[in-house]
């Protein structure tokens, strides 16, 4: 039986329907926000610009993405390059995998890899009492340890221990190595991004951190959509205050 509403109702359709159009009108408003709103955004380069607006683009987090960003020098040029190159991405979980667009990692040869959900990740974290990325991620570092790698994490601030750890006992070539820092949630996650930045700095390695407790997933997957498109829309100029 059909409900009558209780208040008067009526059916609608989305005003804007399209989806390239949507996406067009959101990043207009992201930057026009941006312009008006947040001066800041100037200090950054173009690159940097290109991953800030992506990220405020999945969060609608001006705030917090401008507040906890961080690039060590030239993160973004270099992560294209690596990316440019065939690149590993080593993830902490397979929900990344999973938004990452397929066009872009067969276009440039990235394989996706996570190891989280492999029998022997569970019995080692049983073993060693500690997390299944951790586990995972050893794994996969030593695996591939000759091929250009990108280690992101979106969840699991253990994975960020274990990959620094795995990549200087492994003796792994850190020029062909980058991190992208994301993880949420309260327990280990901004001690673990200050473990990250730290080696960043120390070693020279291309970073990307949010810091502090916000991050996620999705801002993994939004940062390297961003540094993929960078390298067909890579101009060299800042969008704000010409600077």
């Amino acid at each position: 039986m059909r409900s009558e509403p209780s208040v008067p109702f009526e059916l609608q359709e989305p005003p804007v329907a399209i989806g390239a159009d949507i996406s067009v009108r959101s990043f207009e408003a992201i930057r026009k926000e941006l312009e008006r709103k947040h001066p800041a955004i100037a200090k950054f380069s173009a690159d940097e610009q290109a991953v800030i607006e992506r990220l405020i683009h999945t969060t609608s987090c001006f705030e917090a993405v401008l507040e906890n960003i961080h690039f060590t020098p030239d993160a973004v040029g270099r992560i294209r390059g690596l990316l440019q190159k065939g690149a590993r991405i080593i993830l902490d979980v397979n929900m990344i995998r999973v938004g990452l667009s397929s066009f872009y990692l067969e276009t440039y040869g990235n394989e996706a890899v996570c190891y989280v959900n492999e029998p022997f990740a569970f019995e080692s974290a049983k073993e060693h009492g500690t997390t299944r990325s951790y586990a995972a991620v050893v794994e996969a570092i030593r695996h591939h340890r000759d091929e250009p790698m990108i280690l992101a994490c979106g969840n699991a601030p253990t994975f960020i221990y274990a990959a620094i750890n795995t990549l200087l006992s492994e003796g792994v070539d850190l020029s062909k190595v980058a991190l992208l820092l994301f993880p949420v949630g309260f327990v280990n996650v901004v001690e673990s991004k200050a473990y990250g930045r730290k080696f960043a700095e120390a070693f020279d390695v291309p970073s990307i951190i949010m810091e502090g407790r916000f991050g996620g997933s999705p801002q993994v997957v939004a940062t390297l959509h961003a540094i993929y498109k960078t390298i067909h829309d890579y101009d060299g100029e800042t969008r704000y205050n010409g600077k």
